[in-house]
């Protein structure tokens, strides 16, 4: 349970409460043992008091009280001596109370070999009167009031204790709240949080938290804007170059460092587009992020048909082995980016007269898009390392920007799909699987 690991402030906050409790229980104790005490003298000295009037006022004669150490006495136990003013009863007598003469009426206390004593000493013309009883029988008697007005509070501790956590529980409610709000929310969510029902205490972190927000959608909205501004400043350079180079080529077509020239351009142009599709996807641009419904079988021939030409100049047999009509609601956009990224690093890989066949078909609620050429393949040691950016496979004689598959990979992530490598049956060379969720 949550609520008792780690630094949990609904657990902190029962367990102060829970042992300030036990503190203020034990403060009551000692202060109920002390007033209960101190009202046990008060009604104890009363009674003794009144019992050594009645004993003056009968005509005493000498009489002595027998105590014995070994009995239990309780609060109504009384010991009552009458001495006469003779030394010889004071030399006769063992039980050793108050035996000199006392001139003034009132409480004595004092100790002897058997326990501490409280005495009322009620001095007469020929005797002295004393009622005496034990301080420890009127400590044991304070102490049982004391622990009967403490049991109700142990009793009802744990149920105390009970509702002290249903209470916190409910105080704290509005952070369990605000914390559900912002798991609820998602990755690209970043409208401000509404204030109003969440208690003034986490006001501040509310209003932080939404200044945050807002510099992270300014900083994405900077962010997709230079990608926006660069991908207009790049491309147009580069395609102004190219129709320039061709046009040089027309007039010098055996010119080695024109056709060299020619070709980088190429491979500027495409790295240049594969960089900017994968910044769009990491900026979460808008084209990434608008679903719609369209048919897969038909963007998959789109992108068969716009790298048809680049297939024939290998003389690759780029085609369709399966084809089934299949219908998706999702970002189209990263569909057509993950299709033609394959078909592209097919065609890069596999050697010239080779094959690349494309299917897409359903599969356990699955659309499958499946590209396999008859290229030299990877070995499946390597099938987690491809996917990071810019690595490349060194015994590959076509050397790639090494950002295809990455693109492919961050697509098929956004599209909540899977992604798998495998050894293509009929073609001998790589077989690329992407599953996708099917519209229902």
């Amino acid at each position: 349970m949550a609520l008792w690991s780690g630094n949990s402030l609904k657990r902190k906050l029962i367990l102060y409460t829970s042992f300030f409790s036990l503190i203020l229980g034990c403060l009551l104790m000692v202060a109920a043992y002390k007033i209960s005490l101190e009202e046990t003298n008060e009604i104890l000295d009363s009674q003794m008091k009144n019992l050594a009037e009645r004993v003056a006022a009968h005509e005493p004669v000498p009489m002595q009280s027998q105590f014995d150490p070994a009995k239990h006495y309780h609060e109504e136990d009384l010991f009552v001596d009458v001495w006469p003013y003779s030394a010889q009863a004071h030399q006769s007598h063992e039980f050793n109370l108050l035996l000199q003469p006392i001139e003034k009426e009132g409480f004595y206390t004092h100790k002897t070999s058997n326990d501490t004593w409280r005495t009322y000493v009620l001095p007469l013309k020929a005797y002295q009167v004393q009622v005496s009883q034990q301080q420890s029988v009127r400590q044991n008697l304070a102490l049982e009031l004391a622990g009967n007005m403490f049991l109700p509070y142990v009793i009802f501790m744990p149920f105390v204790l009970w509702g002290l956590s249903w209470m916190i529980s409910r105080i704290l409610q509005p952070l369990d709240d605000f914390k559900s709000e912002l798991s609820q929310r998602d990755s690209k969510e970043l409208s401000p949080i509404q204030s109003d029902p969440y208690p003034i205490e986490i006001a501040p972190t509310i209003d932080e938290m939404n200044g945050l927000f807002q510099r992270i959608s300014l900083s994405q909205h900077e962010q997709r804007q230079f990608i926006a501004d660069a991908a207009h400043e790049l491309r147009t350079p580069i395609t102004a170059l190219n129709l320039q180079i061709k046009v040089l080529l027309q007039e010098y077509p055996e010119h080695k460092a024109l056709n060299n020239l020619a070709l980088g351009l190429v491979r500027m142009q495409h790295l240049v587009a594969q960089l900017l599709s994968l910044a769009k996807q990491d900026a979460s641009l808008p084209e990434f992020e608008h679903s719609q419904s369209f048919l897969l079988n038909v963007t998959a021939a789109n992108c068969v048909e716009s790298l048809m030409d680049l297939a024939m100049q290998k003389e690759i047999d780029l085609g369709m082995e399966r084809l089934q009509e299949l219908r998706l609601h999702t970002q189209e956009a990263a569909v057509h980016s993950v299709i033609y990224n394959l078909i592209d690093n097919a065609i890069k890989y596999t050697p010239e007269r080779g094959v690349i066949n494309v299917s897409v078909y359903a599969a356990d609620t699955m659309a499958v898009i499946q590209i396999e050429d008859s290229g030299p393949g990877i070995d499946p040691a390597l099938h987690e390392k491809i996917l990071k950016r810019f690595y490349r496979v060194q015994n590959h004689q076509e050397i790639g920007s090494g950002l295809g598959l990455s693109i492919v990979d961050k697509a098929v992530e956004r599209l909540h799909g899977t992604l798998s490598f495998g050894s293509s049956e009929s073609l001998g060379g790589l077989s690329v699987t992407v599953r996708l969720p099917l519209a229902s």
